[in-house]
């Protein structure tokens, strides 16, 4: 479910390993959520968050969540607010390898990290909870409009909209591309001369950087779970998760009518 990689330099690598599209369950999240915690405790230098190759993550699992009643959700989503905590408030670099799509809950954990290397190509990045009935928080809001600037985070934000690598390196989302079998690569060569500074300097002056991000969330009672649990358990956002739910099983039933 989640593969820790130990490289040079004390880079700690966490690979999304739940196939086939590495979907955020509750297990994976607190998972990550753990991982991402005991890597500074453990003497890690900087962490890099990956998937496989063409598949990053696909977001939260759908399928999975709308089995879940409400005081279940609840803890999901404390629990997938605690993930964005402890990258915002990592007091080690982390870098996301985006090695390939990246919708929805798969790009907010690139938002929070430091650095972001996307894969060139067909793959594609963004906030796109609006096209299936839901809510950004505005937390999250803020990490995007962080990087893009309040405007054009706006503009993605409201259609939901999905990015291809050129187009997400152009707004700023990702801040560069490779081709899909060298992320993890360029993303190990961003890390390594950083790791290389004077290391009091270097994390002192990203602390002070990134405060603002740290502070969306120094009070998790102020978070908006309930909002959020509103907003999933609305008939509109039902009718619309369920229906997407229906087309992914179609799908998936075309595909192996296929195969056969």
């Amino acid at each position: 479910m989640l593969d820790i990689i130990e490289h040079d330099h004390g880079i700690r690598e966490l690979k999304l390993a739940r196939p086939p599209v590495n979907a955020l369950n509750p297990e994976l999240v607190a998972a990550l959520r753990g991982a991402i915690a005991q890597a500074s405790h453990e003497g890690a230098a900087a962490l890099m968050l990956s998937g496989s190759p063409g598949l990053f993550s696909a977001g939260l699992d759908i399928p999975a969540l709308l089995q879940l009643d409400r005081d279940a959700m609840r803890a999901f989503w404390k629990d997938f607010f605690a993930v964005c905590a402890a990258l915002a408030r990592s007091p080690i670099p982390i870098a996301a390898a985006v090695t390939g799509h990246s919708p929805a809950g798969g790009a907010v954990l690139a938002l929070f990290c430091d650095y972001r290397v996307m894969a060139r190509g067909e793959y594609r990045i963004g906030l796109n909870e609006v096209q299936v009935g839901l809510t950004v928080p505005d937390c999250i809001q803020a990490a995007l409009r962080r990087l893009v600037g309040p405007y054009r985070a706006e503009r993605l934000l409201v259609v939901g909209a999905m990015l291809d690598g050129d187009e997400a390196l152009a707004a700023g989302m990702v801040d560069e591309l490779t081709d899909v079998d060298h992320v993890i690569t360029r993303t190990l060569a961003w890390l390594e001369p950083l790791l290389q500074l004077p290391r009091q300097a270097m994390l002192g002056t990203r602390a002070m950087a990134r405060a603002g991000l740290a502070r969306l969330f120094e009070d998790p009672a102020s978070l908006p779970v309930e909002a959020f649990l509103d907003g999933w358990f609305a008939a509109e956002a039902q009718a619309t998760l369920q229906a997407l739910v229906e087309r992914l099983r179609n799908k998936k039933s075309g595909e192996s009518q296929g195969a056969g």
